[in-house]
């Protein structure tokens, strides 16, 4: 009975083993993955962050324009921008509190 034991101790022995390697590859695995995913989520971040950047840039002189033709319409007429930052103010604030 004692030789019974010990073969499969033997056995055991020889499958936690395996198990562990699998358990090894596995892992390498995972973290292959992990950092493909990691750089392809990268790549298309930056490629938003581009295509942003492209068509900001190409808008940027437009509402640079309108900023200007606004703050000269502000500066001529400041009791009607006045009103205009009030209700607007007012909007936001209506907008946020119905939410809830």
């Amino acid at each position: 009975m004692a030789s019974l034991s010990n073969i499969s101790d033997i056995d055991l022995e020889k499958q936690v083993t395996a198990l562990s390697r699998e358990l090894a590859a596995l892992r390498k695995a995972v973290s292959r993955r992990g950092g493909a995913y990691y750089e392809d989520g990268r790549d298309a971040a930056s490629d938003y962050y581009s295509h942003l950047a492209s068509y900001l840039g190409d808008a940027l002189p437009a509402i640079r324009k309108q900023g200007r033709a606004i703050e000269r319409t502000a500066r001529d007429h400041p009791a009607t921008a006045a009103a205009v930052g009030l209700v607007v103010v007012g909007l936001v604030a209506s907008l946020l509190l119905s939410r809830r």
